[in-house]
């Protein structure tokens, strides 16, 4: 993401650049050379950039930015050495260039030197504070050492700064996700190829989001949208036989990983993953084929084993799946697919409690392991005794509960419902409001909750959000946000579709009933006059 950003940034420094506005010959060639990097010829822009820069009467600042292009023509070219030295004269000669800093920001950041680049997009913005591409980059460079909340600052900021930014959107989404916010992270998606439609990263990263909150039938959409635009991504198509796996549909998810397989023949967790989705078809010998050609490939991933384990058990061998067991444990004493595995064993054999402690630990180790999750329950053992209920932050019948760093909703009323409360800033949930909407909006209903304190323009500001959810299908729609500091969300609701202008700037659509059929145009209910009937001659000659 951050490297597709970094060559946009590019293309409109040179649109704009001091030296495609003069007419000397230097300056004419830094011209071409730029019109020839747009069209993507980049040793043709090389050549050209190296030839303006032989004129010896251009003054520092714009020879500073025939420089930074052709950092930028190098930085195409793979060629990150040339590309920084470039970078690094164009600074001695115009040290107050903020987009040279930004470009070798991006470079560095590249070459994995994170907190150099940092300096780099510091100092991009010191000198241009409106510089959202900037805070992108310098958002890319805080999710790679794990400071995610000041990225999705900075990302917020780009956004603010460039709202019909699908890069900013989408970086905001991947920064959403990885701090457990799967909703914002799908409004951020949605917004993203809204407006590029042909966004095939932001499709899959909209997918995975999905998946965290078990929409598998959407995420095989999504999926299914990033392959139509990447079709030689093997990974792509792993992924997607991932969600058909957890949907329940192996047959499909055989043949997507059979695809993934032909397209990266030697990837050995596409043999474990597709070998898993044979023993769910209960294709036993198809199975232990994948599962030992993914072995040869990566002997040392304890998921394969894991697998096979857990095959073993479908086939009453729990001997052998048990050895399989100490061989993945051995390479990996926190695999969560082996605790599962055995746990399977356990409960076949008879062994409740061992059962129960193998899963809990599977489950502890990652909670979105469903099929621990699922044999748990199926032991009428519930996943919720490791949760501890927050007082005093529920309301009428719902209760709240901290799970791990996260927090959740549940109400006994409603069995099949779980909300994450996402929370945004630095406190606890509280919920605030509950409403169930009537019709035409019957089986709809809304949970507003305080979500944190963030860091305003003006100081601390309270965030609230809400949950819109369809009691009908026992699904959470969305979440938005309702208000930050003074700022208010407006809901339009209106013949069956809903339309929040949210507190952060975005707004959303949602379509939650029928809406009422629409009459007809006056002229069409006006009695209309009964048709003479037809003489033979004009149902012959077509009169």
């Amino acid at each position: 993401m951050v490297r597709r950003l970094v060559l946009a940034v590019f293309v409109c420094g040179l649109a704009v650049s001091p030296a495609a506005a003069q007419s000397d010959s230097g300056l004419l060639r830094g011209r071409e050379a730029a019109s020839a990097l747009v069209r993507g010829n980049v040793d043709q822009a090389l050549t050209l950039y190296t030839e303006a820069l032989e004129d010896k009467t251009l003054p520092n600042d714009r020879r500073a930015t025939i420089l930074n292009d052709r950092g930028v023509a190098y930085s195409r070219r793979q060629q990150p050495k040339e590309a920084i030295e470039d970078f690094n004269k164009a600074i001695q000669l115009y040290p107050e260039f903020a987009a040279v800093y930004n470009n070798r920001g991006n470079v560095l950041l590249g070459l994995g030197a994170v907190r150099e680049a940092l300096k780099d997009f510091d100092r991009a913005l010191l000198l241009a504070p409106g510089y959202a591409a900037a805070y992108s980059n310098r958002a890319g460079a805080y999710m790679k050492l794990g400071q995610v909340e000041r990225a999705i600052a900075d990302y917020s900021k780009a956004v603010e700064l460039t709202p019909n930014s699908a890069a900013a959107l989408s970086g905001r989404g991947r920064a959403n996700l990885a701090a457990s916010r799967p909703h914002g992270a799908i409004r951020d998606f949605t917004r993203a190829v809204t407006l590029d439609a042909r966004f095939s990263a932001a499709y899959r990263s909209r997918a995975e989001a999905k998946m965290v909150i078990e929409r598998y039938e959407e995420a095989i959409e999504d999926y299914s949208r990033a392959i139509a635009f990447e079709p030689r991504s093997a990974e792509l198509y792993a992924l997607r036989g991932a969600a058909y796996d957890e949907s329940g549909n192996a047959a499909s998810g055989v043949k997507d990983f059979a695809k993934a397989i032909e397209l990266s023949p030697n990837v050995g967790a596409f043999y474990a993953a597709r070998g898993l989705a044979y023993a769910r078809a209960e294709a036993y010998e198809d199975a232990l084929n994948d599962f030992a050609r993914a072995i040869e490939l990566e002997p040392r991933s304890p998921k394969s084993y894991a697998y096979r384990a857990w095959t073993y058990r479908q086939q009453q061998q729990p001997e052998l799946g048990l050895k399989d067991i100490e061989r993945a444990l051995k390479l990996d004493d926190k695999s969560a697919d082996a605790y599962w595995a055995r746990g399977e064993i356990n409960e076949s054999l008879g062994r409740a409690e061992l059962a129960v402690a193998d899963l809990r630990k599977a489950v502890a180790l990652d909670p979105r392991l469903k099929a621990a999750v699922r044999a748990l329950e199926r032991l009428g053992v519930s996943t919720r005794s490791t949760e501890e209920e927050v007082v005093d932050a529920g309301l009428d019948r719902w209760r709240v509960f901290r799970k791990g760093t996260q927090y959740i909703a549940i109400n006994d009323e409603f069995p099949r419902i779980t909300i994450n409360l996402e929370m945004m800033g630095k406190g606890k949930p509280r919920i605030l409001e509950w409403d169930v909407k009537k019709p035409p909006f019957a089986g709809i209903a809304v949970l507003r909750f305080y979500a944190g304190t963030v860091n305003g323009p003006k100081g601390p500001e309270e965030v609230e959000q809400v949950a819109i959810i369809d009691l009908q299908s026992s699904t959470v729609v969305a979440l938005e946000a309702q208000r930050q500091g003074d700022k208010l969300a407006q809901w339009t609701w209106d013949d069956g579709k809903l339309v929040v202008a949210a507190a952060d700037g975005l707004t959303d659509e949602f379509q939650l009933r029928q809406g009422k059929p629409k009459e007809p145009p006056p002229q069409a209910q006006a009695k209309r006059e009964p048709r003479r009937a037809k003489t033979l001659f004009e149902l012959l000659f077509g009169f």
